[in-house]
């Protein structure tokens, strides 16, 4: 993909298919004189920016097409940073390729995914977390993933990152005037003290990167898989969930050959709650892939729902596969009991909640019959989300992969700074490590890009943005 500032380039902004309106965006140094071209109404070379004006626009042969609004945003006032028009028509599908085919044959071009976004950072409207942050920002589907997406546009995870690389330079700067005045033997400070900067460097750095794992679980839907025995009740308490009957129920143990996922909304969060295969000893071959995709399932999940039959004691070979895999520290697990209309013999709760190495939450009263304890469940996700949700930095967590990675880097250098100075290694070495990670932090606002990032990262957008 090849980004050309000379070319005046077009596309549908709107989503595509029917609609009561589409917008068509165009962007260039001839954006103007490329609109009039097609347009019947007040010249718009003569309008101020920012401002709507009605009329016509005609089709590639000249003939009428529809009634539009031309909106114009001038240069260096837009979204590009380029002079901008934007053409509101009716939404019909006709329509938005005629208006497209009116515009190329008037000079423009199709935009390349993205090309809008990636003119803004060329014009140094947004850095390239920003930049990023628009694609989540479209693709958000619930409260809390909007809040993240709106929280980095909003430059607050790049103002952090700024102000990390300001206290970087700070150490390089003390580190390379000890290099130049070593033969006077001049400290300009104390080891202890550079210590104790790349400490706390290193801490917000750590935090950031260890955020990911939360953030990126809010920003595509919280992972939660549903497991335990057999016939606990697993795929009842996935349906009373989410109000339909969505998996098949049954008194047979084992009818769950492999694993459900469905969608559930609650508060600002959205969970993909995962209806898993009862885990136990099985000797039959098509049960034992069910197993094992539950257990892949808890190694994705960030919550485990492990739901038992109150009247019955957890096997204790299906304890240790749960407890195996979801007692790690990203993890949040509920334990459920269900059947509680049946508890005329109750199983040892305290017994169960010590073999799962003490859940985070508790809820002794799951009866999907009658949806007793569903709404303490709800609850009990939304407080694990809440949890989550206060493990970045300022309000800040990481969404991206990219940035986790480069964060990961990050960290790994300042830990060999902080070994450096510790161990006496010499100033020019602990700068090296001080400039590289400089260099990884950049390489998330993309003060240093290279073509072949911002090709990969633009190239995911959608055509029009």
């Amino acid at each position: 993909m090849i980004y050309t500032d000379e070319d005046t380039i077009c596309a549908i902004s709107t989503p595509a298919g029917r609609g009561g309106i589409a917008v068509a965006r165009i962007s260039g140094q001839r954006a103007i004189d490329i609109a009039q071209a097609i347009w019947h109404g007040k010249a718009l070379s003569d309008v101020a920016s920012h401002t709507a004006h009605l009329g016509t626009v005609d089709d590639s042969h000249g003939e009428p097409l529809d009634q539009a609004v031309a909106t114009v945003f001038r240069a260096p006032r837009s979204f590009t940073g380029e002079d901008v028009v934007e053409l509101s028509v009716h939404g019909s599908t006709y329509v938005q390729r005629a208006l497209i085919a009116a515009l190329i044959a008037a000079g423009a071009r199709l935009a390349a995914p993205g090309e809008f976004t990636c003119r803004a950072f060329a014009a140094r409207k947004m850095d390239l977390a920003q930049a990023e942050a628009i694609a989540d920002i479209i693709a958000a589907d619930s409260r809390a993933a909007h809040r993240l997406a709106a929280t980095q546009l909003r430059g607050s995870f790049s103002a952090q990152l700024t102000e990390l690389r300001r206290q970087l330079v700070d150490l390089a700067s003390l580190l390379e005037l000890e290099l130049d005045f070593s033969e006077e033997d001049v400290e300009f400070a104390s080891r202890e003290r550079l210590k104790v900067l790349a400490d706390d460097i290193y801490k917000v750095v750590k935090h950031l990167h260890d955020s990911f794992s939360a953030g990126n679980a809010i920003k595509s839907g919280i992972p939660v898989a549903i497991v335990g025995p057999t016939n606990a009740g697993k795929s009842s308490l996935l349906n009373a969930l989410v109000g339909d009957d969505r998996a098949i129920v049954s008194d047979i143990h084992g009818t769950t050959r492999d694993t459900i996922e469905e969608v559930l909304a609650i508060g600002d969060y959205t969970f993909r709650l995962i209806d898993t295969a009862g885990i136990r000893h099985s000797d039959d071959s098509i049960e034992q892939i069910g197993i094992q995709r539950s257990l892949q399932a808890i190694e994705r999940a960030s919550i485990v729902v492990v739901l038992n039959d109150i009247t019955t004691a957890l096997p204790a070979d299906s304890c240790d596969m749960i407890k195996r895999i979801a007692g790690t520290p990203d993890k949040h697990v509920i334990l459920a009991l269900s059947k509680a209309d049946l508890a005329h013999n109750p199983i040892d709760i305290s017994g169960l909640k010590a073999n799962l190495d003490t859940p985070d939450i508790v809820i002794e009263t799951i009866t999907t019959t009658r949806r007793d304890g569903i709404d303490s469940l709800r609850a009990a996700l939304q407080s694990i989300a809440d949890d989550m949700s206060n493990h970045g930095v300022a309000d800040i967590m990481v969404t991206n992969l990219r940035h986790a990675e480069a964060l990961g880097a990050a960290a790994e250098s300042t830990e060999r700074v902080i070994s450096g100075l510790r161990d006496g290694i010499p100033a020019d070495l602990i700068a090296e490590d001080v400039r590289e990670t400089i260099a990884h932090l950049s390489d998330i606002t993309g003060d240093i890009p290279s073509s072949e990032l911002l090709n990969t990262i633009f190239s995911r957008f959608c055509i029009g943005k």
